[in-house]
């Protein structure tokens, strides 16, 4: 059973979520044609210590990172090398943060420089999907509903 969270725990995890986001929004600007998985695995670290947090993934059965990363066709959760990013790539970056008890975790897909027409399509089609799905988010829903409006859109979008 997943227990109910008081008004003061709420409170922390949108503090430690709007770290997240800030520390996500650094990131962004660092994903670039030339630079490594590994250097944005630092700059999150660091970025993550100086927010008073501590990285979610470091550590996790062995995860030897605290940034997930994930380029082209790599599935998720892929650990940050020295595999250097190039013009017209796609990569995911993904972070969790422990912050005062309470673990935040998000998600990101970005361009690196100019792509394909058909993958800001793609990237596109997914951010619209993720928000049609948050908007099925109510009681009385069930993660199929939210699911089968997900899966409605993104069909219909070929």
């Amino acid at each position: 059973m997943i227990p109910i969270k008081t008004a003061s725990e709420i409170k922390i995890m949108a503090e430690g979520g709007k770290i997240l986001a800030k520390i996500i929004k650094e990131l962004e600007k660092k994903v670039k044609a030339g630079i490594t998985t590994k250097e944005l695995d630092r700059v999150a670290k660091g970025l993550v210590l100086k927010s008073g947090g501590k990285c979610s993934f470091f550590g996790y059965e062995g995860f030897p990172a605290c940034l997930c990363t994930s380029i082209n066709e790599e599935i998720v959760h892929v650990a940050p090398s020295n595999r250097i990013l190039k013009e017209g790539d796609i990569i995911s970056l993904d972070l969790g943060i422990f912050y005062k008890g309470f673990h935040t975790d998000m998600a990101i897909t970005l361009a690196v420089g100019k792509v394909e027409p058909e993958i800001q399509r793609l990237i596109r089609v997914t951010k619209k999907a993720l928000k049609r799905g948050l908007k099925k988010i109510r009681p009385g829903n069930t993660i199929g509903d939210i699911g089968n409006t997900i899966q409605r859109y993104v069909e219909n979008q070929g």
